[in-house]
């Protein structure tokens, strides 16, 4: 039931005290989800992660009552309130993130290159990249041998579509510090190129390094994520499994295991992990893959509830200065508005040029009727040579737009060889159209 590989997060943030992002604690964490972008993406969210990064926000407030003037506990609570927001999907944290990084920054705007890559945390999640980037840049000046700020950089670069800048900055990010961050975004490196058995080996390796449940808890998910886009669900689902072990009630775990599930056959176990997930953390991502499974099944009241939820939540982020993008767009083309599917992608497209948003602007063009525009598109989304089942679905309907039906065809096989159950909808439609292509032939 995957609607897409919810990519490693852009600057992920976890704070653990005044001092750790000296320490190199700019760490890992399992994604953000809806109003965040998907490279974003990687924070144990769900039981006590949250409970605990709560703690440390508290302790940093009172910090600064008795210290109003420590800049770099300004800069670390900044940082919390990124990550609580990605932790809690609540974007109200992003305001006062801004707020008290301004001031940190304000108070010692030269060498402050913890609220600078606080920054950089703060306008990825919002999904403005090139001040992300910009704000990296700045960071590593001031400290240019953190592992850590070479993250936030690849990060940024990636969103942008400058790909071989990013790869580049993850190579510098191995070379300062080979460990589960730098690793991890490796494997992503790997995966963009189309290469899943990297892919898999880097995430292994990054594996191998976590030394805490929330680590442990993310690497489980990405090797979870890539079994499953490759077609493998019950090593998906052992990875999911395995995940929770380490990290009880990870909402993120609990997708992942649920999609696995789906896969398989399981329905009811996955609408019952999907429902906790959502419980748990009311992701946007979460929300929409729960009304898409409730649509497969045929319980259409439900699955317009939950789509009401996604509406309201996209709204919440909204107000919060968060770009929409991808899920939104793909949202609109599929369950919604055909028009603001595209006015959606094309602003995307402006702030976010990367091969997801590519994706998502090619298929809100389909759904306008204007395939030959979305071609091109679907060329730029594919160009690393990504194997992305849906990617390659969505190019199989516009080249049947265009009346190219061997073509059509072609592309069908990919995606369900790919992975058969890449979407609760989408893949049995694809199996469907398959069907009539080939038993017209497929010429055209």
């Amino acid at each position: 039931m995957n609607r897409r590989r919810r990519l490693l997060p852009a600057a992920v943030v976890t704070v653990l005290g005044v001092g750790l992002f000296l320490a190199g604690g700019l760490g890992l964490a399992p994604h953000e989800g809806g109003g965040q972008s998907a490279s974003d993406s990687r924070a144990v969210d769900g039981g006590g992660a949250g409970v605990g990064l709560s703690a440390d926000i508290r302790g940093l407030q009172q910090h600064l009552k008795a210290a109003p003037g420590d800049t770099l506990a300004m800069a670390s609570l900044g940082l919390a309130y990124v990550q609580q927001a990605k932790i809690t999907a609540d974007p109200s944290y992003y305001p006062k993130a801004e707020a008290v990084l301004t001031e940190s920054l304000t108070a010692e705007p030269a060498e402050n290159f913890t609220a600078m890559a606080g920054m950089a945390a703060l306008d990825a999640a919002r999904h403005d990249f090139t001040a992300a980037l910009d704000w990296s840049q700045k960071a590593i000046a001031v400290n240019p041998d953190s592992s850590t700020l070479y993250g936030t950089l690849a990060d940024a670069y990636t969103q942008l579509g400058r790909y071989p800048e990013s790869f580049e900055a993850v190579q510098r990010m191995v070379d300062l510090k080979p460990g589960t961050p730098s690793l991890a975004r490796a494997s992503y490196a790997w995966e963009l190129r189309g290469d899943t058995a990297a892919a898999t080996e880097n995430m292994k390796r990054a594996l191998d390094d976590a030394n805490t449940p929330a680590d442990q808890a993310f690497t489980r998910y990405h090797l979870s994520q890539l079994a499953l886009d490759s077609g493998d669900p019950r090593t998906a689902l052992t990875h999911a499994e395995a995940g929770l072990r380490a990290a009880p009630g990870t909402a993120s775990l609990l997708e992942a295991k649920a999609k696995a599930e789906a896969a398989l056959g399981d329905s009811a176990s996955a609408v019952a992990d999907l429902q906790r997930a959502v419980t748990l953390v009311p992701q946007p991502e979460y929300v929409l893959e729960l009304g898409e499974l409730l649509q497969s099944l045929d319980r259409r009241a439900e699955a317009e509830q939950q789509y009401q939820v996604f509406r309201g939540e996209q709204k919440l982020f909204t107000d919060n200065g968060v770009a929409l993008d991808t899920d939104a767009a793909l949202f609109e083309a599929d369950h919604g508005d055909a028009k603001a599917a595209l006015t959606i992608a094309e602003q995307g497209l402006r702030t976010r040029p990367f091969l997801e948003m590519h994706d998502a602007y090619a298929w809100a063009l389909h759904v306008n009727g204007r395939d030959q525009e979305a071609l091109a598109q679907s060329d730029e989304a594919l160009s690393l040579g990504m194997r992305n089942a849906v990617f390659h679905y969505h190019r199989a309907r516009i080249l049947q737009g265009l009346g190219r039906l061997a073509d059509a065809r072609t592309e069908l096989e990919t995606a369900l060889a790919i992975n058969p159950a890449f979407h609760p909808l989408h893949a049995a439609t694809a199996r469907a159209v398959l069907a009539e292509l080939e038993g017209a032939g497929g010429a055209g």
